[in-house]
């Protein structure tokens, strides 16, 4: 199954201590780079997830938010008994020294400690962190096969033209090789002083076999095969993709620098273009 790159989901559940939020997005990078940011209370979580996104991900550079956010007067608050005691004992002791001293409760409460949220379950709320990410990371990955399965459709339609300009090519040959060879014997019977028959055929042959492409478009029909059995494949194939677009490119140059008459050349051109645009899909690819 053919995967993109590029991918974004997000999800909500609500926990007693408040409402989770998480969002996963992707873009294109040749290895996998994963960028965690998470709350104090989730902190503790961060292997665990990486190695959840890691084994489903093979490529891409992903940014995975985890957000809590607390129910809207929902937290219970309570004075630290023990924290309350010492400053008491503290600001009477200070008084003593210090008749004019006043403390306002206000700013008592401001201290450090005083007041507290109700307590939080670290492993419930871990729990309901990584059912979350399961529930997120099940669309990032459902996102990311539709992407690839519209890529890969694109990547076919190109590898289909390609095939048929290779096609069209091969059917020209043999009557590129007779006009060129019959255009050679013209000028060579033009030549006032007569040559030896066999070393001309001999050169002519050499000449002919220079510009003979069948190899080239042997490897080309080889590397459509190759494509086709590639882009059904279970497994992550993006570089083996590229490996095959440098391989595709290269005979293309060669057409293009053997070609003689024209229509080869124009040929040769348009394998470019199309090779060049089933690359830029293959970059979106993992």
């Amino acid at each position: 199954m053919i995967r993109s790159m590029t991918a974004f989901a997000s999800g909500e559940r609500t926990t007693p201590w408040g409402t989770l939020g998480c969002e996963l997005r992707a873009v294109n990078h040749r290895f996998l780079e994963l960028g965690v940011r998470l709350p104090d209370e989730l902190r503790a979580l961060e292997p665990a997830l990486r190695e959840r996104i890691s084994a489903g991900v093979a490529r891409g550079k992903l940014d995975l938010t985890l957000r809590l956010r607390p129910v809207e007067g929902g937290e219970a608050l309570h004075v630290n008994a023990g924290m309350i005691g010492q400053l008491s004992e503290l600001a009477l002791d200070l008084q003593v020294r210090f008749p004019a001293m006043r403390i306002e409760f206000s700013r008592l409460l401001q201290f450090p400690g005083v007041l507290q949220a109700g307590a939080v379950d670290p492993q419930a709320l871990q729990a309901a962190a990584l059912q979350l990410i399961d529930q997120v990371l099940a669309q990032f990955t459902a996102a990311r096969e539709r992407e690839g399965t519209n890529l890969a459709a694109v990547i076919i339609d190109r590898v289909d033209a390609i095939a048929q300009r290779a096609a069209e090519v091969r059917s020209l040959m043999p009557v590129i090789r007779a006009g060129q060879r019959a255009k050679l014997e013209a000028r060579l019977a033009d030549l006032s002083q007569a040559a030896d028959q066999g070393r001309l055929e001999q050169e002519l042959v050499l000449w002919l076999q220079k510009l003979d492409v069948d190899e080239e478009l042997d490897r080309l029909d080889s590397h459509v095969i190759e494509i086709r059995r590639v882009l059904v494949q279970k497994e992550p194939v993006g570089r083996r993709l590229d490996f095959l677009l440098q391989e595709f490119n290269r005979e293309a140059n060669t057409l293009g620098s053997k070609s003689v008459d024209t229509r080869t050349s124009q040929a040769a051109v348009e394998l470019k273009v199309l090779i060049d645009q089933v690359r830029e899909q293959i970059q979106n690819i993992e």
